[in-house]
């Protein structure tokens, strides 16, 4: 049993919020310097890896832009939003680790 007075903190998994990715999505995409991250965007993808609201602390995020020359790699906590140097087994590995914590 747990003794603690501390409360877990309210988190909602935003996965599902279209226009909260969208809003991400148009941050990141504005970080990509073109020439050296992108010919053109025209199939340019972006995979969240997690996107969930937490009470107190605000959007916390992980999310990949594949792009025609590069696959670039940002976070999200609160207000913030980061370029990160990541690997693909990086990415997963947080992603799969965020889940559990906090699926």
């Amino acid at each position: 049993m747990n003794h603690s007075n501390e409360k877990k903190p309210k988190e909602h998994n935003e996965i599902a919020n279209k226009e909260l990715k969208e809003q991400i999505a148009d941050a990141a995409l504005e970080m990509l310097e073109e020439q050296i991250d992108y010919q053109d965007l025209i199939n340019t993808k972006v995979v969240f890896g997690y996107l969930f609201d937490i009470e107190g602390h605000g959007i916390e995020a992980l999310l990949k832009v594949i792009t025609d020359k590069t696959t670039a790699y940002f976070a999200v906590q609160g207000e913030s939003l980061l370029r990160l140097n990541l690997s693909e087994e990086l990415f997963q590995g947080t992603t799969e680790t965020f889940l559990i914590l906090h699926g």
